[in-house]
C-alpha cells in the first residue's frame, strides 16, 4: 500500500519571509563589497599607466610630414 503525502509536506524548502530576508541581505551585502572595491581599485589606479596607449606629440614648426 503506497502512503499519500501532503504536496506542502513533500517539499524540500520553504519560502518565506525569512527567505526574502536572507536574499536582500546578501544582495546589500554584495553591493557594499563591489562599492569597496571600486572605491579601493580608483585609488589604486595609477596617473600615467603603463603599456596605454602613447599620446600624439606635436609636431615641431618647420618640419615636414614624411612621405
Amino acid at each position: 500500500m503506497t502512503k499519500t503525502v501532503d504536496k506542502n509536506k513533500a517539499r524540500q524548502g520553504r519560502s518565506g519571509w525569512q527567505v526574502l530576508v536572507v536574499l536582500v541581505c546578501a544582495l546589500a551585502l554584495a553591493m557594499l563589497v563591489w562599492w569597496g572595491v571600486g572605491i579601493f581599485g580608483s585609488s589604486i589606479d595609477p596617473e600615467d599607466p603603463v603599456g596605454g596607449v602613447p599620446a600624439e606629440q606635436p609636431a615641431a614648426e618647420g618640419t615636414q610630414p614624411a612621405g
